[in-house]
């Protein structure tokens, strides 16, 4: 572990396990907030918003997330080899703006073929100014990550607030919503979102006990969902022990009930039950709904790789759906056996284009996959790419196009994590292809994976596509030369 970084504290990760927040501060110098907002009021004055390109063309935002405080937070959340995700947005929030209310709740979009609990995803909200409620910061819903179901209006809500430079890094799935500016003050917020690229195997924070304990006060009824999550960061495969003192009908029952954090806290001791606790997930894997399903699917990742057989099996059910469901599962669990990535390379040929895209994503979650596993990634991402350019070049685009582009972005994103385990002048061929796709997120994906590769095959490529794609923060519509 870098020793420059300001690492986590396990009352930190409590509290980001628990809440789905974290609130960071920078001591950097306020004249470099100034000239970052002063410089994002020009852009979107003169140029309109420039989205994915605001990094760009904005460089010193760069300096904000090169910090020890959030280089820490960031490592101790999604490990030492993160990934700072292509999708980047400012957010203008005007005075007096026209929703009442400010925004709707919600969930972002996300890049993954299924949400997760566990951190594999993070964003950070860093305001150029110093944030008051009056402003109308971005509010956040604490807890709320693990619902997938809208919690409700009588839940309470958090306005982070902070001096200029003030950071919130909240898990991918907490709820959010613009909140109503009441200041005679233009408001700026800049979402960026991080991937993590590995398993954790280890804490990467300044771990100091073993335990998972409570804040004083908080409830203990998603006990179950927090120490499962506590493990798995802490690079424990699976719970220690079974708990052999609960009723597995009644758990299971309830984890087919239409109350979300009832199901889903029963599912997550079902997990923790042993072999029937087990079986009882797969069960209704297999036959719930596939709102239970998919919490079953959450669950079952506690069990670690006594769960794998069972998994395996669902690779066969009926409903694509399922089949998915399992892939995904198989994935977070990260277990190298040699049948689940036999059965996952071959869930890249089913006929349902769900069930390949969550395959192509679990084969880049597996823990140093086989040489085969990373072959079938690379064809696949050929063939995406490959059938993306005919039908371009034939004007034969359809909403068949879009499920593709996300097979191949899901291909490209898991050879970002894996493809070193392959052969690697193989993965790079399949990667420069994967520089002309017409998806910008497949051509960011291949561009760090190869950057992630570093062979001088891998840094020949990078510069043939460096010289026309290279952004220069000067040129705008008024300055063009």
């Amino acid at each position: 572990m870098q020793q420059h970084l300001k690492l986590l504290t396990d009352e930190q990760i409590i509290q980001f396990i628990t809440q789905g927040y974290l609130v960071l501060n920078n001591e950097l110098p306020n004249e470099l907030h100034l000239k970052v907002m002063s410089q994002i009021h020009e852009v979107l004055q003169e140029e309109g918003n420039p989205g994915n390109n605001i990094l760009p063309r904005v460089p010193d935002i760069q300096k904000f997330f090169d910090t020890p405080v959030v280089k820490g937070a960031l490592t101790g959340i999604l490990g030492p080899d993160y990934y700072l995700h292509p999708h980047r947005h400012c957010h203008y929030n005007q005075p007096a703006n026209q929703n009442p209310g400010g925004g709707n709740w919600h969930k972002d979009g996300y890049w993954s073929a299924m949400r997760s609990h566990r951190p594999w995803w993070a964003m950070i909200f860093y305001y150029t100014q110093a944030i008051t409620e009056e402003l109308g910061p971005t509010a956040i819903m604490p807890g709320s990550q693990y619902n997938e179901a809208y919690p409700g209006d009588d839940k309470p809500f958090l306005l982070p607030t902070g001096p200029a430079g003030t950071m919130v890094l909240v898990h991918f799935d907490l709820w959010h919503k613009a909140s109503l500016n009441t200041s005679n003050m233009d408001r700026y917020m800049l979402k960026f979102q991080f991937a993590r690229l590995s398993a954790p195997t280890a804490p990467s924070w300044d771990h100091q006990k073993e335990g998972f304990q409570l804040p004083d006060g908080m409830s203990a009824a998603r006990l179950p969902v927090w120490q499962s999550i506590w493990d798995w960061m802490r690079g424990q495969a699976e719970p220690e022990g079974t708990d052999q003192s609960i009723d597995i009908e009644r758990l299971a029952s309830l984890a087919q009930s239409q109350n979300e954090d009832a199901a889903l806290d029963s599912a997550y001791a079902l997990a923790r039950a042993g072999a029937e606790g087990i079986s009882k997930l797969h069960a209704i894997i297999s036959t719930g709904t596939y709102e239970a399903a998919k919490r079953a699917t959450y669950a079952i990742l506690t069990a670690g790789e006594q769960a794998i057989n069972g998994l395996i099996d669902l690779l066969e059910h009926e409903d694509g759906e399922k089949r998915s469901l399992a892939c995904s599962a198989i994935g977070m669990i990260g277990a190298p056996t040699d049948e689940a990535l036999r059965e996952l390379i071959q869930s890249l040929s089913d006929e349902n284009e769900s069930v390949r895209r969550h395959a192509a994503e679990a084969l880049g979650m597996i823990a140093e996959p086989s040489e085969q596993a990373v072959a079938a990634l690379t064809r696949t991402l050929e063939e995406a790419v490959a059938k993306e350019r005919e039908e371009r070049a034939s004007h034969a685009e359809t909403d068949q196009s879009y499920i593709r582009n996300k097979i191949g972005y899901a291909a490209a994103l898991s050879l970002l994590r894996v493809g070193r385990y392959g052969n690697v002048s193989e993965v790079i061929l399949a990667l420069n292809k994967a520089l002309d796709s017409s998806d910008r997120y497949v051509r960011a994906y291949a561009f760090e994976a190869l950057t992630f590769l570093r062979t001088e095959e891998a840094v020949d490529v990078l510069l043939r596509y460096y010289r026309s794609a290279r952004w220069c923060p000067d040129t705008n519509k008024a300055s063009t030369f």
